[in-house]
C-alpha cells in the first residue's frame, strides 16, 4: 500500500524563526462579533474562599479592602440565596483575629453550604459590606447574563480584535 499525503493537512517544514514571516503574509482578519465593552471603574473587590467545617471562609484581599479589623461588629443576613455582611454597632457577630468570617450554622443550613463549598466573596469598600457567593448563586448570574448575550445580534459589522484587521 502506498502512502498518500493529503496536502493542506501537512504542514510546512519551517526554517527556525520563519514562522512570524509566513503569518504576516496571511489574511488575519478576524471575523469576531462585536463584544460588550463594559469600563471597570468600580471599586469592587473579588477573591474565592472555601468554607472550613466550622463555617470559616477566608480571602484576605476582600477583609483587608474594607479595614475590618479584630472587634468590630459584624450584621449577617441571608439575601436571594447571598449572605450579605457588614459593620454594624448593633450586629451580633463579631470580626475576630485573624482575616476571616464565620457565618452561622442555620445561615449555611438554610443556604445549602457545605464544608469545602467555594464561594465568590465581593467586597464593596465604598459600602463596607462584603457579599458571599455560593456556585449556585453564581450559576444562576451567570446563566441569566448569557442568555442575555445571545439575544444580541450578530447582524453588526465584527470588530477587529487586538487591532488585527
Amino acid at each position: 500500500m502506498t502512502e498518500h499525503r493529503i496536502a493542506p493537512l501537512v504542514p510546512p517544514t519551517l526554517a527556525r524563526g520563519s514562522g512570524r514571516r509566513l503569518l504576516a503574509g496571511r489574511n488575519t482578519q478576524l471575523q469576531v462579533g462585536e463584544l460588550l465593552a463594559r469600563p471597570r471603574a468600580g471599586s469592587l473587590v473579588y477573591g474565592m474562599g472555601r468554607l472550613d467545617s466550622d463555617g470559616r471562609v477566608a480571602n484576605r484581599s476582600t477583609i483587608e479592602a474594607l479595614g475590618w479589623t479584630t472587634g468590630d461588629c459584624l450584621s449577617i443576613a441571608l439575601v436571594d440565596g447571598s449572605v450579605v455582611v457588614h459593620r454594624d454597632p448593633t450586629g451580633a457577630f463579631v470580626m475576630g483575629a485573624k482575616p476571616y468570617l464565620v457565618l452561622p450554622a442555620p445561615l449555611r443550613r438554610r443556604n445549602g453550604l457545605g464544608s469545602r463549598d467555594l464561594v465568590l466573596m465581593v467586597a464593596d469598600p465604598n459600602h463596607d459590606v462584603l457579599v458571599v457567593h455560593p456556585l449556585t448563586a453564581l450559576d444562576t448570574m451567570i446563566t441569566s447574563y448569557h442568555a442575555a448575550l445571545t439575544t444580541v445580534t450578530c447582524s453588526q459589522k465584527p470588530a477587529a480584535v487586538g487591532g488585527v484587521r
